[in-house]
Formats: C-alpha cells, sequence, structure tokens
C-alpha cells in the first residue's frame, strides 16, 4: 500500500501503520486539540503522542488537563512504546456543569475493534477514571456518549457478558465518582 493522507476536518487521519514511510513535513498541521470546559476555568488537551514517519500521526494520544493560565492539573498517556498497542482519542466532551471531561478511544493496533475505552475525569478528584469501572468493568462498546443533565452519561455496552445485545446505559458520574479512589498522581 502506497502512503495516502487523508484529511478529515483539517486534519491527517488513518489509525495505522504504512507500508511505505509518508514525506516527513506531509502532515505539519497537526496540533493538539483543545477542548475548553463551558465555564472556560479548565481545558483539557489532547496530544498527539510520538508522531512516526511510519505511521499517521494522531495514532496514539495524551490527555492532559490545564488550567486557563495553563498550568498542568494532571494528565493520562495512552500511547504504547510501539505506536501500535496504545489508544486514540475519538471523541471528547465536558460535561454541561464542566465538572466532568469525558472521551472515548479506539485502539491505536486495531485490536478489539468492537471496544471504545472510555475515560472520565474529574475536576473535583483531579483524577480520570475508567468508565468500564464504573459500569461493573464492562466495556463500552461505541464511541459514542451524550449527556443528560449536568452530569449523567449516558453510552453503549452488553447487555450481559457473551451477548451480541447492545443497551443503553445511564450513569449519575457525579454519584459514580465518590466511589472512586482519591486523587492521587497519574
Amino acid at each position: 500500500m502506497l502512503c495516502v493522507e487523508t484529511r478529515a476536518e483539517g486534519r491527517c487521519t488513518g489509525h495505522r501503520l504504512l507500508t511505505t514511510p509518508r514525506l516527513e513535513m506531509s502532515c505539519i498541521d497537526v496540533k493538539p486539540e483543545v477542548y475548553p470546559s463551558p465555564d472556560r476555568a479548565l481545558r483539557a488537551v489532547v496530544f498527539p503522542v510520538d508522531i512516526d514517519l511510519n505511521a499517521t500521526p494522531d495514532m496514539e494520544s495524551r490527555v492532559a488537563i490545564r488550567t486557563k493560565e495553563g498550568k498542568l492539573l494532571t494528565s493520562k498517556d495512552f500511547s504504547s512504546p510501539r505506536g501500535a498497542n496504545g489508544y486514540h482519542v475519538v471523541r471528547a466532551k465536558w460535561s454541561p456543569d464542566s465538572q466532568f471531561f469525558v472521551f472515548s478511544m479506539a485502539s491505536s493496533g486495531g485490536h478489539s475493534p468492537w471496544s471504545f475505552p472510555t475515560w472520565v475525569y474529574s475536576r473535583d478528584k483531579n483524577l480520570f477514571v475508567s468508565f468500564s469501572e464504573m459500569i461493573g468493568n464492562n466495556p463500552t462498546v461505541s464511541e459514542e456518549f451524550k449527556f443528560e443533565g449536568s452530569h449523567v452519561l449516558t453510552a453503549t455496552t452488553w447487555e450481559k457478558s457473551g451477548s451480541d445485545t447492545k443497551v443503553p446505559i445511564r450513569v449519575d458520574l457525579e454519584e459514580a465518582m465518590k466511589k472512586a479512589a482519591p486523587a492521587s498522581k497519574q
């Protein structure tokens, strides 16, 4: 396969290793994606990690939470040493009350293509928590999610283990975070 640069919404995409390296300056416009909280006090920044000429530049991600002044509060790296076993952010959004930043991910290596691990950042705890932990360690099976009210998240999981039936699941993130581990360095 030849190196083909694909553009969607003004950035390089593809999420796969290339058989022919792309040109060194072919995707110079790849930049971090910034998500300001609705109250503008924080911003989540999704960085492309370890850009490699043999991989599309948005293969894997690191998510950082910063104050509006730029001070780093915390970050979480979803990259892998070889660039093919990590995750990249697919969809991201702040809750309407600015208390939670939620993002769904996809595998950079193509493993478990049905699974979209979803993560939740809690402003109060300054902590990232796997949404899967909030729903009994069940997987999220769609990149789509939505907020109902100020911080109730609806996503999709399996009806039961071994089932192919997808069902919506609603979680009050404020209540779920009360059960999460105390804030710690990530």
